[in-house]
């Protein structure tokens, strides 16, 4: 399959921070498969969407989670989403 006008437009990036952003297309079908916030506690003040991306991030770079943009959420706060 080669490359369309139409599949250029579909998977360009352009308006994206980083290439590993998702779509909004995308994080519609990641969405429901996050952690819901817990009853008890403090509430959810992490972005869940900007934890997914700087997760792709660290998977598409390879860099370490000290070595994080700093427009991400705390490494702590995003390693701790991936490990659970």
């Amino acid at each position: 399959m080669g490359w369309t006008d139409f599949t250029r437009r579909q998977y360009a990036r352009r308006a994206m921070r980083y290439a590993s952003d998702l779509t909004d297309r995308e994080w519609g079908l990641i969405s429901p498969c996050l952690p819901e916030p817990r009853r008890l506690g403090r509430p959810r003040s992490t972005d869940l969407r900007e934890v997914v991306n700087a997760s792709l991030y660290i998977a598409t770079t390879g860099c370490q989670w000290r070595m994080m943009p700093k427009d991400f959420p705390p490494f702590t706060t995003v390693r701790s989403y991936f490990y659970e």
